[in-house]
C-alpha cells in the first residue's frame, strides 16, 4: 500500500485551532500528545493560539522541507526544548544552538559512519541473545518497553562507553524514567510562560535524577581524563574534540551533557520503537509469519550474524511501519529568530513551530488508512513515491538524529533474534494508549508473556 505524494501547497491562511487555553493546558496535564490540534492530522497547517502566543503547526511535507531544511539557520530550539531537556541535557548535541551545536555535530560524526556502525553489531547481537536468553528462562509476564530498555541501555554501555563498570545501569535507566514522568508539567508551564521556580508533582525527584546522573558520568569523565587510556569510544571522542574556528576542546561538563544525550536518546528511542513493533506483531501474526520466513531464509537455520542483519528488508520494515503509527519522538519544536516566508505565510520573529510527527504519520492527505500497519509503505518503489518529508521518525533537516542509523540497524538485529526463538502473547487486547514523555511511551505497561517457539 502506497502512501499518496505530498503537493505543494499555494499561500493560503491556515486552518485555525479553536481550542480554548483551558483546554489545551488539560490535555498538557493529562497527556501532552492530545495538545495536537486534531486538525492536524488533515490540514496542511494549523495556527493555534494559546496564552497570548501563535504557534503554527506544519503538517504538509513540502513546508516542513522548507523550514527544517532551507530555513534552519533562521530557527532555534526555543525555550520550551531548554525548559524540558537543558536541566538534565545542559547544551548538547540535542539542546545546543547555532556554532555551538554544529561543531559538536563534526566531532561525533566520524563514529556514526557506516564502517564505525557495522563493527558494533556483534555487541548489539550479543545483548539480544542475552535478553532471548533471560526471557526463555522467566516465567510470568514480561514489561516489553522495560525489557527493550534494559536491552538497548546494554548496547549504549557496551558500544559508546567501552562497557564500563563505573555506575549502576538499573539505577541510570531508573533516574531517566523519573526525569521524564513529569516533563507534562513542564510542557505546560514553558506554553503558559509559568516562573521556572514553581513547583510541580515530581520536581523534586526529577531534579536529585538529573544530579545523580550528570555526577555519575562527571566521575566516570574525569577518571577516564585522569588516567590518559584510550579505548576508542564515545568518552575518547569527546575528549579529542576540539572546535575547528576556535580550538577550544570540550569541558568535562560538556562532555557530560553529550553523553548523556546519547545515553539517555540513544537507548529510549530505539526502545521505544521496539516495544511498539513488538505489541503490533502480536496484532498482525501474518506479517510475524512473513519475518520470520525472512529471518530463517537469510540465516539458512543459524545463528545470526552480522552480515545478516543488512540483508532483511521486511524486518527493517516492519520496525519503520512501527515507528510511522508511533514515532519515538512525536513532536519536533523550534522557534523562529529571524522572521521568513514559509508556503506565503509570514512568520515573526518569536513564533514557536511544530512539526507534529504523530499527526505527520497519520495525516488523511498523506497515507491511504493511516492507521492501518502495513509494512509493504516501505517497499523501494512505495519510499520512491513519498515526499522525503513524509515521514520523520528522526527529525528532519540538517539536525537529522545522527544515530539513526545506528538504532535502526540495532532495531533490526535484535528483532531477528528475538523473534526466531520466542513467541509473545499479551495479557490484555484492551488497545494501548500512547503517552508523550518527551518521547512516545506507553501509558501502561506492554505485558506479555514469552513460550519459546516450538
Amino acid at each position: 500500500m502506497m502512501a499518496a505524494a505530498s503537493a505543494e501547497i499555494a499561500p493560503e491562511i491556515p486552518f485555525r485551532s479553536r481550542r480554548s487555553s483551558l483546554s489545551v493546558l488539560t490535555s498538557l496535564l493529562r497527556n501532552p500528545l492530545e495538545a495536537i490540534p486534531p486538525e492536524a492530522f488533515s490540514e496542511k497547517l494549523v495556527l493555534s493560539r494559546v496564552a497570548e502566543q501563535d504557534s503554527l503547526y506544519i503538517c504538509d511535507p513540502a513546508l516542513i522541507q522548507e523550514a527544517l531544511l532551507r530555513n534552519a539557520g533562521a530557527l532555534g530550539k526555543g525555550d520550551t526544548l531548554r525548559r524540558v531537556l537543558a536541566p538534565a541535557l545542559g547544551q548538547g548535541l540535542l539542546t545546543a544552538d547555532g556554532a555551538h551545536w554544529r561543531w559538536q555535530r563534526r566531532a561525533v560524526a566520524a563514529g556514526f559512519q557506516h564502517d564505525s556502525l557495522t563493527g558494533f553489531l556483534p555487541a548489539m547481537i550479543a545483548a539480544a541473545e542475552a535478553t532471548r536468553d533471560g526471557w526463555l528462562g522467566k516465567a510470568g509476564p514480561l514489561d516489553i518497553g522495560h525489557e527493550m530498555m534494559h536491552t538497548t541501555f546494554a548496547i549504549i554501555v557496551e558500544t559508546m562507553l567501552s562497557g564500563s563498570g563505573d555506575f549502576d545501569t538499573v539505577k541510570v535507566e531508573s533516574a531517566i524514567t523519573d526525569y521524564l514522568e513529569p516533563t507534562n508539567y513542564m510542557f505546560a508551564y514553558s506554553l503558559f510562560r509559568a516562573p521556572e521556580w514553581l513547583p510541580y508533582p515530581g520536581r523534586r525527584r526529577a531534579f536529585a535524577s538529573v544530579a545523580y546522573l550528570r555526577e555519575t558520568l562527571g566521575a566516570m569523565v574525569a577518571k577516564r581524563r585522569a588516567s590518559g587510556e584510550h579505548r576508542n569510544d564515545l568518552i575518547d571522542m569527546l575528549l579529542a574534540s576540539a572546535d575547528p574556528e576556535s580550538g577550544r576542546a570540550m569541558s568535562d561538563a560538556e562532555i557530560v551533557d553529550n553523553l548523556l544525550t546519547f545515553v539517555t536518546a540513544g537507548h529510549e528511542t530505539t526502545a521505544l520503537g521496539l516495544a511498539w513493533t513488538f505489541h503490533l506483531l502480536t496484532q498482525n501474526r501474518a506479517v510475524e509469519d512473513a519475518v520470520l520466513a525472512e529471518i530463517e531464509a537469510v540465516t539458512g537455520g543459524g545463528a545470526l550474524q552480522p552480515e545478516h542483519v543488512m540483508a532483511l528488508p521486511l524486518t527493517k520494515a516492519v520496525f519503520q511501519e512501527a515507528m510511522r503509527l508511533y514515532p519515538p519522538a512525536p513532536v519536533v519544536t523550534r522557534q523562529v529568530e529571524e522572521p521568513f516566508q514559509l508556503g506565503g505565510i509570514a512568520l515573526k520573529q518569536g513564533m514557536v513551530l511544530y512539526v507534529p510527527i504523530q499527526a505527520v504519520h497519520r495525516h488523511e492527505q498523506l497515507w491511504d488508512q493511516p492507521d492501518l500497519f502495513d509494512p509493504a509503505r516501505f517497499a523501494p518503489d512505495a519510499v520512491r513515491a513519498r515526499h522525503r518529508y513524509a515521514y520523520l521518525p528522526f527529525g528532519a533537516g540538517p539536525r537529522t538524529c545522527i544515530g539513526s542509523a545506528f538504532a535502526t540497524m540495532e532495531a533490526v538485529a535484535i528483532l531477528a533474534v528475538l523473534l526466531r526463538a520466542i513467541r509473545l502473547e499479551p495479557l490484555t487486547q484492551e488497545p494501548p494508549e500512547p503517552t508523550l514523555k518527551v518521547t512516545l511511551r506507553p501509558k501502561q505497561p506492554l505485558l506479555m508473556t514469552a513460550a519459546p517457539r516450538a
